[in-house]
Parts: structure tokens; sequence; C-alpha cells
């Protein structure tokens, strides 16, 4: 149930499904790339650019696999081919904005911001609103990877303005409410978690849902409001046993555990953790598992 794909992802991979005279292997090729296949992407992006050497989209794909395969020069090499083949300002938005996140990739963050703020540029000429939100995304997560949390929110602020439904707007929402909690503004990040979690709610995912509640429920415990969180907790683990989510089961409770630990109930906070444990063998999810361990380390020693 975990999420795979942020919306930024999905935007790019809408233009890709929706592009006009795309040649059948460049678009097999961002299918395959989608789905994690990078071995069947590549073959795909070779064989289409065998066939056409200035296949736009198919040089495209190759830069994103490259650049998922940590290979940025490649990756650049491919997206500046691309470039010379884009005709107008809304191609070069794309060229601009997969190079700025092959860039961030490669942790080379001077050189991701200035490319999106190129495809920023390019967006607001091409006359896209949805692609110039999808570039202040960019440059917020830029300064949000450095730390630069005010220069993030900024960015994700003015994102959030251009938000065209309420999917977007719970992205928005989130990465608002995630930065006020890393600058322990713990009461702004609930505010805009819950914004978030009412638009999940009404138009997510399963998973979006959950994910947005186990996250309120995380920052109403570093608010110290444990009743709010111990309540969207218990919510969101009778949500995930109904639906069959075993992951957001098991992290409700041991969030659960971590609330009770802070509250000096070491008891139930070891129950708590056990129940997530159990859940995690269950399902043999070591993953699971691990995190379950690293973030209940110590818990019930700390709290006594």
């Amino acid at each position: 149930m975990k999420l795979q794909l942020t919306l930024t992802t999905l935007f790019i991979s809408l233009y890709f499904n929706n592009v006009y005279a795309v040649s059948d292997d460049a678009y097999a090729c961002n299918k395959a790339y989608e789905q994690g296949d990078l071995a069947a992407a590549s073959k795909l992006a070779i064989k289409a650019l065998n066939v056409n050497k200035n296949d736009r989209d198919a040089l495209m794909c190759q830069g994103r696999i490259y650049s998922a395969q940590d290979d940025l020069t490649s990756a650049l090499t491919a997206f500046k081919s691309a470039d010379k083949l884009s005709n107008d300002a809304f191609d070069k938005t794309i060229v601009a904005l997969v190079t700025g996140h092959a860039y961030k990739n490669a942790n080379q963050y001077e050189q991701a911001l200035s490319s999106y703020q190129l495809s920023l540029k390019q967006a607001s000429l091409a006359k896209s609103k949805a692609f110039e939100r999808v570039s202040h995304i960019g440059i917020g997560n830029v300064h949000s990877e450095t730390k630069q949390y005010p220069s993030a929110l900024e960015s994700y602020l003015t994102a959030s303005k251009l938000d065209a439904n309420d999917n977007e707007r719970g992205e928005s929402f989130e990465k608002i409410a995630l930065t006020y909690h890393l600058m322990d503004q713990h009461e702004k990040a609930v505010e805009y978690q819950l914004k978030a979690y009412f638009m999940h709610q009404k138009s997510g995912t399963p998973d979006q849902f959950a994910n947005a509640s186990i996250t309120l429920g995380r920052y109403y415990l570093a608010a110290k409001n444990y009743n709010s969180a111990e309540n969207t907790l218990n919510k969101i683990i009778k949500f995930a046993n109904e639906q069959g989510g075993p992951y957001y089961e098991a992290q409700g409770y041991y969030v659960l555990a971590q609330i009770k630990a802070a509250t000096g109930d070491t008891l139930s906070a070891k129950t708590f953790i056990e129940k997530a444990m159990a859940i995690a063998k269950s399902t043999n999810d070591q993953a699971l598992d691990d995190e379950i361990t690293k973030e209940t380390k110590n818990l019930i020693t700390e709290s006594n």
C-alpha cells in the first residue's frame, strides 16, 4: 500500500501518455519506466532510437533511465539532445523539469534549482499553470532537501495557489505541513496536515488517506495533543484493518506506542509495539520490522 509515485511524477507520466505523435516504442519505454522495469525501458529506448535517432520522447525516456541508474552525464546528454528537438515552450518546460529532477537526484542542488527555474519560465511562456505549479514544487523540494525551510515553505505556498483539484491540494498541504513540522512549528503543521487529511479523505486513494492519517497522528504527538493523536490513529488502525492494509495498521500501532510512552503509560506502549511487530512477522515484511524497531528503539526505557 505504500505510495510509489508523487503527483509531480504523475504529471510527467500524463505528458508522456498523452503527447501526440509519440512512437509506440517511446510510449512503451515510458510505461516500463513508470513501472520500475528499467531493463525493459532501456531496450525500448534503444529500439526507438535505432529507428529514429531524433525520437525526442525516446531520448527523454532514455535520460530518465540514466538518471535512475545514477548516470547523470548520460542523462544530461540525452536531455540536451531532446531539448534541441523541442519546438515550443511547453516541450522545453518538460525537458527543463526532468533535467532538474536528474540534478536533484544527483544531489547537485544549484544546477537543479536553475533547471526548475527555467522550467518555471518556460511553463509561464507556455501558459501552463499545471507545470508552473510542478516547477514551484521542484524548487521547494530543493530548498527542503538543503534545509532552507523558509524558502521551501514560500515555494510550496506559491504552488498551492495553482492547485486545480483536491488531489493537488492534498499534496500541497502535506508539503506545507511537513515544512512547518521541520521548522518545529507543530501547531501549523497540524493545521495544514488536517487540511491534507480531509482532501485525501474526500478524493484520495486509500493509501493517500492512510498515510495522511498516520502523519496527522505524528504531528499531533509532536504538538503534545495526545488525545487527538490517539483518536486519529485508532480510526486509521480500524480503517487499515478493514481495508486489508497491514502496513498502515502496524504504523498506527507503533505511533500509538510512542504516544503512550510520552504520557508515561509504558505497559500500553509495550503492548502496541508487540501488536505492530506481530503484523510485520505475519506478513513477512522485514522492512516493516526494521522500521518498527528503529521507531521504537529504547522507547520504553526512555519513558521511565
